[in-house]
This record gives structure tokens, sequence and C-alpha cells, in this order.
């Protein structure tokens, strides 16, 4: 009886496991796209009829308590799909986790400082927004810290 590889045809090669931190970019990125999904739903967000493109004048509300703007679920998207693309290679991945984390914290930061009444507040952002974005921040930090620490990839055993 013939083993699979054994007439010719190369035997399979084991494929490499997405590395921790990959898993983990795909995650973070997958729920950014489904947050800035979620933002252009009418009921999940609230006076999604007073929803504007851009400031502090937009008076709708994910999930009934974060701010949002028609640019605030643009970002939203974009952040989830430079997750996904980025969650592609071990390095992409923890650039996403580490750089990202940074910009919340930048964000986080920037909430605090602005006159929530002024133009500054474009996003916009409310207490919740800034509470979320130091949470993220700090979530998006430790993961791609701990997370990205080696580059090695778990291989898959060769008779799996």
């Amino acid at each position: 009886m013939a083993v699979p590889g054994s007439q010719g045809t190369p035997a399979a090669a084991p494929t490499a496991r997405p590395a921790p931190v990959q898993r983990a970019a795909v995650a973070v990125g997958a729920i950014f796209l489904l947050v800035g999904i979620m933002g252009f739903i009418p009921g999940i967000t609230t006076n999604y009829d007073m929803l504007s493109f851009a400031g502090h004048h937009s008076q709708a509300k994910l999930l009934g308590v974060f701010d949002v703007s028609t640019l605030h679920n643009i970002v939203h998207l974009l952040f989830g799909v430079l997750g996904l693309a980025l969650s592609r290679t071990f390095n992409g991945a923890r650039g996403f986790l580490i750089g990202g984390g940074f910009v919340y914290l930048v964000l986080w930061v920037y909430g605090l400082l602005i006159d929530r009444e002024s133009a500054a507040n474009f996003v916009p952002v409310n207490t919740a927004d800034n509470w979320l974005h130091l949470g993220l921040a700090l979530g998006m930090l430790v993961l791609g810290t701990l997370l990205g620490r080696t580059g090695k990839v778990p291989q898959l055993p060769a008779n799996h």
C-alpha cells in the first residue's frame, strides 16, 4: 500500500500556525470592524437620525453610551481593516497592536484636554469614549508587548 508522498509527490509540508500576537491582531481588528458597522445601524446606534459626518454636534450614540459620527465609524472600519491586513505577519501584528495602543493613548489624552463643546472635538468623544480609549490603549499595548516578545511561530506536527 502506498504511503502518501512516497510516489514522487511530496508530502504536504506542515503549515505554520499564526503566532498568538497575530491571532490577537485579528481579534482586535475584527472588533473594530464590528464596532464600525454597528455605528451605522439604527437601534444599535441611538439617535441615529442625528448622526453627523463629524464634530461634537452629532447626537448619535453607539449602544446609547459612546458618541459617534460618520467619521468616527469610518475610523473604526479603517482600523479594523488595518488590523486584519497587518495580522498576516508577526511584525505587522505586533506593530498594529503596539502602534494602535499608542494612537489610542494619544486619543485618550486628547479627549481629556479638549473642550468637548468646541470644534476640537471633531471625532467626537465623550467621557465614556475617553475611558474606552484608555482601556483600548492599555489592552493593545499589553497584547502587543507580551505576545510580541518572540518571532518564533509554532509549527504543526508533521503527522497531524
